[in-house]
């Protein structure tokens, strides 16, 4: 058994591996340039020469993305709770939150601009929409899951409203919540990126956009590499924040 999930583990490493090796090898057989494909090797070498530059962008990145998620979290989470507490209000303005997601940000954002100027509040409006939806709608889900049988029970135990929420509902929203908060982490990365286009002075959007007008493909592609990196960072914290909520969830429901 071990030996088999010791396997599977190795499985994407290696394919990752193989796919690396195959680009280094096409770009130098093909004799492809720098500027159109640059190769694996040529990226690493551009990395360790931006590095010094690179960090103040990323640095901006992180702040505006850890920024935004919790803001994001804040207001999905609040609408989510409100939404299930209150009927009508969820009949009269659920369809505006499904809206709100299939409005695109890149057309969202020359507006943000016009309305509130080059400053942060427009990109940390981009990257609040971007985490508030999957947080609001998993939430949500989450709260109208729970058991109807311990629903029941509870009320004829004489429980209230706000005690059936918070005693039961929310506990047993926990697991959808964190798949919304694992969608959200990885958008919060995404959306900060393309704020920074809309003319911050820091950022990684900025170093890409520098970049791709200069034709420093290898600079364009450390940026994207570092964004994947910084999402997958991202989307492993909120899985062991999971992790250590649900056993201390379970710890709490067998005292």
């Amino acid at each position: 058994m071990k030996k088999s999930i010791f396997v599977k583990s190795w499985r994407p490493i290696i394919a990752i591996i193989l796919f690396i090796g195959l680009w280094e090898v096409a770009t130098r057989i093909f004799s492809i340039e720098d500027w159109l494909l640059p190769a694996p090797s040529d990226i690493v070498r551009e990395a360790k020469d931006v590095v010094p530059t690179f960090m103040p962008h990323l640095t901006s990145t992180i702040q505006l993305s850890i920024s935004g998620f919790l803001i994001g979290t804040t207001v999905g989470l609040g609408v989510a709770t409100i939404l299930h507490l209150l009927p009508r209000v969820r009949e009269t303005f659920f369809p505006f939150i499904i809206l709100s997601q299939n409005m695109p940000i890149i057309v969202l954002a020359p507006l943000l601009v016009i309305w509130f100027g080059f400053n942060a509040l427009p990109k940390l409006i981009i990257i609040t929409l971007a985490c508030f939806f999957p947080i609001a709608v998993s939430a949500l889900s989450g709260f109208t899951q729970t058991s109807r049988e311990l629903v029941h029970y509870m009320k004829m135990m004489g429980a209230s409203k706000r005690q059936l929420f918070w005693k039961l509902e929310l506990p047993h929203a926990i697991p959808s919540v964190f798949s919304g908060l694992k969608i959200a982490g990885t958008y919060s990365v995404m959306a900060a990126v393309v704020s920074e286009w809309l003319g911050a002075q820091k950022g990684i959007g900025v170093f890409m956009t520098l970049a791709a007008s200069s034709y420093r493909t290898p600079r364009v592609f450390v940026a994207i590499i570092v964004a994947m990196a910084l999402s997958l960072s991202f989307f492993g914290l909120i899985l062991l924040l999971e992790k250590f909520f649900i056993r201390w969830q379970r710890k709490g429901d067998d005292a």
